[in-house]
């Protein structure tokens, strides 16, 4: 890809998720249910990232295997998290991030959920291009590149799920009422789906990294880790378990890594 045509990619999915968060806006004013918010930006990242895959961008283009792999890749990605979305909507319809920030927002929630929203549209293009460039990459075979992304990617989406599963059976588990979720990958740390999830997206760069516009993939990790490690992830998250099970996740946070698990 040429700088130019990245512009053009990052246009075009800009245009789309700016529609379509504006779309989860409405189903929030509609129904008051903030859980639907993150579903509709998942699979809306995932819809424009797979397009943009597999869409004709110039400049060679890249192989076609290459391109159809990686839609692939993040149809999987948006299919498993997005389902986890839903699935957990479905239980409990409203997300306590969401609903503080429009508690706190008061009169003016409206507008400035609306504002938030396409600002993750904005962060939505920015992994969707990410995708381009892994897609379109220049290398026309199977390079070692390649093989890391892949390998990468299978471990980040596979401990991710494992993550989410681990965490719905120690819920599940009525002995463990009120406890906190220590065990299998949460032992190691506080909060591995995020870190699976971040991972993700370092598979997508490393596909990526075959020239100087390639390397602008490594974008989407650098603002996945920030957004989850400082601002709408890990601090809402321990907030409200510190708010709600104090004790307990004190004595956890002292025993267990925030965010990369300790190697030693």
């Amino acid at each position: 890809m040429t700088f130019a045509s990245v512009v053009a990619a990052f246009l075009m999915a800009e245009i789309a998720l700016a529609a379509i968060m504006g779309l989860a806006w409405s189903v929030e004013r509609a129904t008051g249910q903030t859980g639907w918010i993150d579903a509709v930006w998942t699979f809306g990242v995932g819809v424009t990232g797979a397009v943009l895959a597999v869409l004709p961008l110039g400049d060679g283009d890249g192989a076609g295997w290459r391109r159809a792999a990686v839609a692939v890749a993040v149809a999987l990605w948006a299919l498993r998290l997005g389902g986890h979305v839903v699935a957990r909507t479905l239980k409990t319809p409203d997300d306590p991030r969401y609903r503080k920030m429009i508690q706190a927002w008061g009169d003016a929630a409206s507008l400035q959920l609306f504002t938030f929203l396409q600002i993750q549209a904005l962060a939505g293009a920015a992994l969707a291009v990410s995708v381009a460039l892994a897609a379109h990459a220049g290398s026309p075979t199977f390079g070692i590149r390649d093989g890391m992304g892949l390998i990468l990617f299978v471990i980040a989406l596979g401990g991710e799920a494992a993550a989410d599963a681990q965490l719905a059976r120690f819920k599940a588990d009525p002995a463990r009422r009120g406890e906190i979720c220590d065990v299998g990958l949460w032992a190691w740390s506080r909060h591995p789906n995020y870190v699976c999830e971040w991972l993700v997206w370092v598979g997508f760069a490393i596909t990526a990294s075959v020239d100087a516009i390639g390397v602008l993939a490594w974008l989407a990790p650098a603002l996945m880790y920030w957004t989850l490690r400082y601002a709408s992830g890990v601090p809402p998250l321990e907030e409200h378990m510190l708010r709600t099970r104090p004790e307990a996740f004190r004595a956890y946070q002292q025993r267990t890594p925030l965010f990369f698990p300790r190697l030693f």
